[in-house]
């Protein structure tokens, strides 16, 4: 499956949390061609504030293979990443960083407080912004849209 194939099965993760009431944000994580996990937004379900989808499909990820560390693996994620994801994402040594939407007030990649440029930063990943924006950018508005 090509990378483009892998944010679609993060925009589907998307698709399910906004089904289910949750802002849609999914994210997918791969390693070797192998998806490890997917998963979408639950923080209303599980009245958890961390249960974004890239924590979510860390700790799946890292539970499935027995170690926090997921290095050698890429996520793919509808939504530019939050403060608290971009440390779960340096801290589970994850490769690449493919995300959809720029998110400019709860950004934290491109956007915001730029972790990963921040000195206190242990890990870096590849990051790739942008991929399938348009779809992430799209679901993110209709959702907020029906709720006003």
């Amino acid at each position: 499956m090509i990378s483009k194939g892998y944010m679609d099965l993060a925009l589907e993760e998307a698709r399910a949390a906004a089904a289910r009431g949750e802002v849609p944000v999914g994210a997918v994580i791969v390693r070797d061609g192998v998806v490890l996990a997917r998963a979408g937004n639950r923080t209303r379900e599980l009245n958890d504030v961390t249960a974004h989808a890239e924590i979510l499909a860390i700790r799946q990820a890292a539970q499935d293979l027995g170690s926090e560390r997921l290095t050698d693996a890429d996520l793919y994620v509808t939504l530019e990443p939050c403060t608290m994801c971009a440390a779960a994402i340096a801290f589970a040594r994850l490769r690449r960083l493919y995300f959809g939407a720029d998110d400019e007030k709860g950004g934290a990649v491109t956007s915001g407080v730029q972790f990963f440029n921040q000195p206190t930063c242990h890990h870096i990943p590849e990051i790739y912004p942008g991929m399938a924006s348009s779809d992430a950018m799209r679901l993110l508005k209709d959702f907020f849209r029906d709720r006003r």
